[in-house]
């Protein structure tokens, strides 16, 4: 019986059994070269409710209609899949958001764009996702709402529950969320000061320009 992989730190220890094959596969450039597009991964985070799924759904319709090819992860369709076996205590987070970057590496690395949605409260949970995905792949955006407009706004029903505690470890309330300060964003969006159209105006100009994205109309 095969000995699962002892855990030391974030990376896990490689049996000698396995033998990757990355060497062999095609090279990235040459699918990016076949979808004419550079493979990235614009990771959204922030409270629950801040507007994360919203944009990066409406981001991925603008990219679409620009003829590129688009893949969303975000983290309520994430946990009713790949990762429902998970909790959401810090060692649960912490996997939650392994899997998923190691899922976007992966789209990144076929000339995918990747919209990512997902709280990511602490610093280093978003340290983690940067290390694996890869600096130049990696773009930050912070969807900036305060607890109490959250609640306010509630689109899930998620604040009502954990204030009467039939929702627990639930991220501003049981569980803190860090501002991005030690790792800062690449771009903040401030939804409680611009309305959805602007604020995806803003999102979808500062992708294209870091990337320096086209039209491929």
């Amino acid at each position: 019986m095969t000995k699962k992989p002892k855990i030391k730190g974030t990376k896990a220890e490689v049996p000698g059994n396995l033998h990757p094959h990355f060497d062999k596969m095609l090279p990235r450039a040459e699918k990016e070269a076949r979808l004419g597009q550079r493979g990235v991964v614009c990771w959204l985070f922030g409270l629950s409710g801040s507007g994360k799924s919203t944009l990066a759904l409406g981001l991925e319709r603008k990219l679409f209609e620009e003829g590129r090819i688009v893949q969303v992860l975000d983290g309520d369709n994430i946990r009713t899949g790949l990762n429902r076996d998970l909790g959401f205590g810090e060692v649960a987070r912490r996997e939650n958001i392994r899997r998923v970057a190691e899922t976007a590496k992966l789209f990144a690395q076929a000339g995918v764009i990747v919209v990512a949605s997902f709280i990511t409260p602490r610093e280093g949970l978003r340290q983690l996702a940067r290390e694996i995905i890869g600096e130049k792949d990696f773009y930050n955006v912070y969807v900036k709402a305060s607890f109490t407009t959250c609640a306010a706004r509630d689109p899930k029903g998620l604040y009502k529950k954990a204030a009467t505690g039939e929702v627990t470890q639930f991220t501003g309330h049981d569980q803190e969320f860090e501002d991005p300060l030690a790792l800062p964003a690449n771009l903040v969006i401030d939804t409680e000061k611009l309305n959805y159209e602007a604020s995806l105006e803003k999102l979808h100009a500062a992708l294209r320009s870091h990337y320096k994205l086209k039209n491929k109309h």
